[in-house]
């Protein structure tokens, strides 16, 4: 009686260690897989992204001073003179 009590003990911790590992395991490929998601939807956004547009000066005057660069960085515009 005493070992079939123990076996019978064995096989249901047997199983349950089982379970967890199946639990835990399918457990990590879905958190995996929602990180993946994310990560593709960061990459996507980022490359849909509008590029800094180059804005330029009129040069009516005669001056002969070097032309100052104005663009738009997204942020808001940048002026160097």
């Amino acid at each position: 009686m005493q070992s079939i009590r123990s076996l019978l003990l064995t096989a249901v911790g047997i199983a349950f260690t089982l379970m967890a590992l199946v639990f835990t395991a399918s457990l990590g490929l879905a958190l995996a897989g929602i990180a993946t998601v994310f990560v593709i939807g960061s990459a996507i956004s980022a490359r849909l992204m509008p590029k800094p547009v180059r804005a330029t000066v009129n040069r009516n005057t005669g001056r002969r001073e070097r032309e100052p660069r104005i663009w738009n960085d997204g942020r808001g515009t940048i002026i160097d003179m």
